[in-house]
């Protein structure tokens, strides 16, 4: 078994530097990583990150920004 993964361009990333790539483990997890820093991945079980979309889609996190 190969330790190479394939990740994929989000569709919703521009062509420019800043892209999102994303993957999916044999177990399920996904894992998420910028362009500009591959080395940081961010991992969700499948609940969990539909869980975060949806309060994100909401507003829940909108706080947390700063103006």
């Amino acid at each position: 078994m190969s330790n190479t993964h394939t990740w994929r361009k989000s569709s919703y990333s521009p062509n420019a530097g800043n892209c999102v790539y994303v993957r999916t483990d044999r177990d399920g997890t996904l894992r998420l990583r910028e362009s500009d820093a591959p080395d940081t991945i961010l991992a969700a079980h499948p609940t969990t990150f539909r869980a975060f979309i949806r309060a994100a889609k909401a507003g829940a996190f909108d706080h947390l920004t700063t103006h």
